[in-house]
This record gives structure tokens, sequence and C-alpha cells, in this order.
């Protein structure tokens, strides 16, 4: 009786190789989010997400607020297309701790604390964050950003007691 012995030979190129897309991934430095508002609102903007030496440099500008402060966060889906935002889910939390500030070592990734509208409705953030990453298990590239109607208290659980949605969008590569 003989042994029968099966070769088995790859039918694509670049076996052993890495995908390109997680080469890609590998080497993402500067992600993106353009903003767009929820049913009944007027909310734009966009921000950027900057890799540096120092953590994620969040930079950008926010349109037709109502004046004051208003919660800002990353939400664990990148899904926008519910009317009231609610399809992006719950704060980025893959760490499961507490809600708070954006500067307190026990929090949400997502959590961004509040942006401030002046009276012409317009806001801009700029911050170093050291807890999120453009890269590995908790990258926020594909998450949600949400804008909120109201002030975050930095401490309510689960979310800060912000309110109704009033922005949403996706955070994406940027080149």
């Amino acid at each position: 009786m003989g042994i029968l012995l099966i070769l088995l030979v790859p039918v694509f190129t670049g076996y052993g190789q890495m995908p390109k897309n997680m080469e890609m991934k590998k080497g993402i430095t500067r992600a993106i989010c353009v903003l767009m508002p929820t049913q009944g609102n007027n909310v734009t903007g966009s921000i950027t997400f900057t890799s540096t030496d120092k953590g994620v440099l969040v930079k950008g500008d926010i349109h037709g607020l109502t004046p004051g402060k208003h919660g800002f966060h990353i939400h664990e889906c990148g899904d926008c297309s519910s009317a009231d935002g609610s399809s992006a889910g719950g704060h980025f939390n893959p760490t499961n701790m507490p809600h708070g500030a954006p500067m307190d070592m026990k929090r949400h990734e997502g959590d961004m604390g509040n942006i401030e509208a002046d009276a012409s409705g317009n806001a801009h953030i700029e911050y170093t964050d050291k807890m999120i990453t453009l890269s590995g298990p908790n990258s926020i590239i594909g998450r949600g950003v949400i804008v909120h109607k109201d002030v975050d208290d930095l401490k309510s659980q689960p979310a800060g007691n912000a309110g109704p949605r009033v922005a949403c969008g996706v955070i994406g590569i940027a080149k």
C-alpha cells in the first residue's frame, strides 16, 4: 500500500508577505473626521488627528452650535446612518474605564471633554491626547465623532449627561 502525498501550492502572489492593507494601517500618522448635522441641526466641521511624539494632536473647527459648551466624544461605531446619530453607539471605551475628563488617567478613550462655541456658534479645539491612537487594538480609525447639544459634566456615568447628538462624523485615514 502506497502513501498519497498532496502538496498544496498557494495560488496568489506575495505568499508570506503582509497584506497591502495591513502595511497601510501600520503607518497611519494622520486621520480626519468631517462632521455632518444630525436631523434638525446645522452643526458642521472637521477634526484632524495627527500622531506626534507626545500623543495624538486633535485639532479642528466646528460651526453652527449654540453658544456655550458642548460634549465632544469619540464613539464606538463609525456609523452616522441614523437621523439622531444613535447608530454611532456609546463612547469608545475598549479598556472598560469610567467616564471622565480628557486629561484623566481613568477615562474612556473616547472622552474628549467639551468644546466651547463663541457667540457666533463657532468652536475651535486643539489639544494633545495621550490615550487615543491611530493604529493598534485601540485605534480610533473607523470610529465615530459625536458633538452633543449640552455640556459634558465629565463625571456622570456612563456618558457625562451631554444630551442629544447634534453632529456625527466618521474618522478616516488622511493623506
